[in-house]
């Protein structure tokens, strides 16, 4: 089994000619013509070619970047929030323990208060 890339354009609009799958000196199993219409090779999966120009993947990939850009950006500005408030918290704790206004005595002292009446 064999398939014949045809001839294309690549992305420096060059032409390059035509080719028959497996290619001498390759893969044996790559019998299939497969990659874009301005990128061909030939692979062993049938499903593998694409009829658009490689160049759209490019922006797939900026877009990707993009979308992970602004993610990592939200994600650092959410964890320096935290921090500060956590800080804050912290700071604005007071130092030493409330006064209740109760008076604590130990069990002796009211015991010995209590036998002298």
């Amino acid at each position: 089994m064999s398939a014949e890339c045809s001839s294309y354009l690549n992305a420096d609009k060059v032409l390059v000619s035509g080719f028959s799958c497996p290619r001498a000196g390759g893969d044996a199993r790559a019998v299939f013509c497969c990659g874009f219409q301005d990128v061909k090779y030939c692979c062993d999966d049938p499903h593998s070619f694409f009829p658009y120009e490689h160049s759209y993947m490019w922006w797939l990939s900026v877009g990707a970047l993009v979308g992970l850009s602004i993610a990592a950006v939200v994600l650092f500005a959410f964890i320096i929030t935290v921090c500060v408030l956590c800080y804050l918290f912290i700071s604005t704790k007071p130092r030493s323990k409330l006064d209740t206004g109760l008076s604590l005595q130990t069990a002796d002292s009211e015991a010995r208060g209590s036998s002298v009446c």
